[in-house]
């Protein structure tokens, strides 16, 4: 008899890996600098950790032993963090409610194993964060799409949860939101987040509150879920404000029912969150003045490409009013994004994410750009795109 694999095992790829891929192929068989990829995929910002985070790991890495740390992260983080709710939002959190994961992918795989049973289904606004529906898929949970349009930001609203959440055994266990959201770069007001919590409360739905553009903002700054309800999972990452992708280090702030449950998957999923990037990573909360410059980076870039996109075509976007991405109707050029993106990246180098990654039913007629990059980056791409366009 034939050994199989499992059928959990059998979720959709991570598109924007696959083209990361591609494009570093690219690179790494170019001759020149024309002929190399212009990095539009990937949502990693073009900077460095902060300058002293990266003195902070030079002497731990100098004076410390990193060995194994408690499974919910260590002490003086997570009191940090939640100092960093008292500053920043003027909520109260207690340390112990902290749980520093493993990027926030770690935070993810905790608070669906915690949150929720098998066969119980989840809702999340589509266009959305890919992951969350493969993972929720890899669990035995059933990712149910809630079909949001440009006119509400592509946001989950009220009206269209009060639609998805169903009855008996098709009640939704869980909704998560995102603000500001990948792939749009769009924002829940303070009052739609007070709106989607309360609805969440009054029908027993549990709200995950992906949180990790936060700081991340061209307006107003966003709202967390802790200021409506102390009953929501809220998920954040050192990864995209703090430029600390590849630290891979982020956090939860967990509500008092799941604390033990969290602490035992911890401890048997992960161990202990890595000890170098949580030690370092307290310096991340001082180093605002180097972090606020990177964000008035990608606002340029983002005017650069929503002012220069439109002569090559990309006229339609959601409002970007935070993280670092463009979400552009492309139905007038293509009935297929997947195709249109492999076909920009070999015709013009430009690496660009397609829709479908986001949105299964009706991304074919989008593409996501990342201005997460250098200036010089957009420029090059814009300009590529502008003469392939012509």
């Amino acid at each position: 008899m034939a050994i199989r694999a499992s059928k959990r095992g059998q979720i959709s790829p991570f598109i924007v890996m696959d083209v990361m891929r591609a494009a570093n192929q690219r690179d790494s068989a170019a001759r020149t600098a024309a002929e190399r990829a212009v990095h539009l995929e990937v949502g990693q910002p073009g900077t460095p950790a902060p300058r002293l985070v990266r003195d902070a790991a030079r002497r731990a890495l100098d004076d410390e032993r990193l060995g194994y740390t408690d499974a919910l992260g260590i002490p003086p983080l997570r009191e940090r963090i939640a100092r960093h709710y008292r500053d920043a939002y003027g909520v109260s959190v207690p340390a112990e409610r902290v749980v520093v994961t493993t990027g926030s992918s770690g935070a993810f795989l905790l608070a669906f194993l915690a949150a929720f049973d098998a066969g119980e289904r989840v809702g999340l606004a589509d266009p959305g964060y890919p992951a969350y529906r493969n993972i929720l898929r890899a669990l035995d949970l059933e990712p149910v799409g809630i079909a949001t349009e440009i006119e509400t930001k592509f946001q989950p609203t009220r009206i269209l949860l009060d639609q998805a959440l169903g009855a008996g055994r098709d009640k939704l266990a869980g909704l998560i939101v995102a603000s500001p959201a990948n792939p749009t770069g769009s924002m829940l007001s303070p009052e739609a987040l007070r709106d989607l919590a309360s609805c969440c409360r009054e029908h027993g739905v549990r709200l995950i509150s992906d949180e990790i553009y936060h700081g991340i903002v061209y307006g107003a700054p966003a709202a967390t879920a802790l200021q409506f309800t102390d009953e929501a999972i809220i998920v954040n990452s050192f990864s995209k404000y703090y430029s600390m992708t590849g630290w891979r280090l982020g956090w939860m702030i967990i509500p008092p029912d799941l604390a033990r449950t969290v602490e035992v998957l911890a401890q048997n999923l992960f161990i202990s969150p890595p000890s170098l990037p949580q030690l370092a990573a307290i310096a991340a909360f001082e180093a605002s003045a180097e972090l606020d410059g990177n964000v008035a980076r990608y606002r340029r870039n983002r005017d650069l490409l929503l002012a220069r996109l439109p002569q090559a075509g990309f006229e339609r976007f959601a409002a970007p009013d935070g993280a670092f991405y463009l979400y552009a109707d492309v139905a007038h050029l293509t009935n297929d994004s997947e195709e249109f993106c492999r076909r920009m990246l070999a015709e013009t180098g430009v690496a660009a994410t397609p829709g479908i990654d986001f949105d299964p039913t009706r991304g074919r007629a989008y593409v996501r750009f990342s201005f997460a990059g250098t200036e010089a980056d957009m420029e090059e791409a814009a300009r590529r795109l502008i003469a392939w366009r012509r």
